[in-house]
């Protein structure tokens, strides 16, 4: 920090932030500055470093944009200096995750939820209006055939389950019909633009002070991909017009959210993207998640996680199946 001009001295009020990853993240101050440190793992994954590295890349590609972000300060790729790890240092940002209790102001006032999701469809539609080419992102993904690539994909990595001992396969509901309706529809044109790739409540910093997203946080799963896709993500993760989700967290707790349709509506609004499709991405969305955390439960069969986890990961995965197949037929 001292080589790049970032104040000198101690750190100073080194506090640990918890933020549901197994990555690290530290906040402190140096010569009166705040900082957030955040590295891989203690024990570092093989790819650990160059997710690392990406996520500074589009980090500081956002530098100057209306995407709410912590703004990168400075990157460490010397390995030697923290025990293997590249690290990097960003501005603090003055926010909550809504994944725990929420501000009293949050908590009393049902507009400011509901405004909540509003502010999440602004932040979204804002990043799938980035050129990425321009930001310097030419190169980040491989949007040819992105869209065509989901199903087999997927399904690939639902294959690749068979590898653990006493998995008995997946008993998703509809799975082959989702899999053939997802393959019949695609899309046939799209725009590519910057994706998040896990874009839901729990990625998102609100103000403590009222409904904005002050932050979209942990870039890991980023790329060039279909920006919509995004927004399908959001809405199958988003609770539901019934009050069913697939997740428990604390704002999904609470009534006076907005509805599904009211967040297409605003996206829409800040977007120029067509979205007449959207049905089509939620259910991807649905699919793909299904899936990932379906491998949860395969490694619980062999005794890799636990089985509790496993069990309640299933039962999410056959809620997103049976939502997928009723977005099927919704008209957004």
């Amino acid at each position: 920090m001292s080589d790049q001009g970032l104040g000198e001295g101690p750190l100073e009020d080194v506090t640990e932030l918890s933020g549901g990853t197994q990555n690290v993240m530290l906040r402190f101050t140096r010569s009166d500055r705040g900082y957030v440190l955040r590295r891989g793992p203690l024990h570092l994954r093989p790819r650990s470093n160059a997710v690392m590295l990406r996520e500074t890349r589009l980090l500081g590609a956002l530098t100057g944009t209306d995407v709410p972000h912590a703004e990168l300060i400075a990157v460490c790729d010397d390995q030697t200096v923290l025990g293997d790890a590249v690290f990097y240092l960003m501005e603090p940002v003055d926010g909550f995750n809504a994944s725990g209790p929420l501000p009293t102001l949050h908590a009393q006032d049902p507009a400011v939820r509901y405004a909540m999701g509003l502010s999440m469809a602004d932040s979204l539609a804002r990043l799938g209006a980035v050129d990425h080419v321009a930001v310097g992102l030419a190169d980040y993904g491989k949007p040819d055939g992105f869209l065509e690539r989901q199903v087999p994909r997927w399904l690939a990595e639902l294959d690749s389950y068979q590898q653990f001992e006493n998995y008995p396969g997946p008993d998703l509901p509809g799975l082959d019909d989702v899999a053939a309706w997802l393959q019949r529809n695609v899309p046939p044109s799209w725009q590519p633009g910057i994706m998040h790739g896990d874009y839901h409540a729990a990625n998102v910093m609100f103000s403590p002070t009222g409904p904005e997203v002050v932050a979209v946080v942990d870039w890991e799963m980023s790329t060039i991909g279909d920006p919509l896709l995004d927004l399908g993500w959001l809405l199958a993760t988003w609770r539901q017009d019934d009050g069913s989700s697939v997740f428990a967290h604390t704002l999904t707790g609470w009534d006076g959210l907005a509805s599904t349709d009211a967040l297409v509506q605003r996206y829409a609004a800040g977007s120029s993207r067509d979205l007449s499709r959207i049905g089509w991405y939620a259910v991807l969305a649905g699919f793909k998640l299904a899936i990932v955390i379906e491998g949860t439960l395969a490694r619980a069969c062999a005794g890799l996680a636990p089985k509790e986890v496993g069990d309640q990961l299933h039962d999410a995965a056959v809620w997103l199946f049976e939502r997928a197949q009723t977005s099927m037929t919704h008209t957004w």
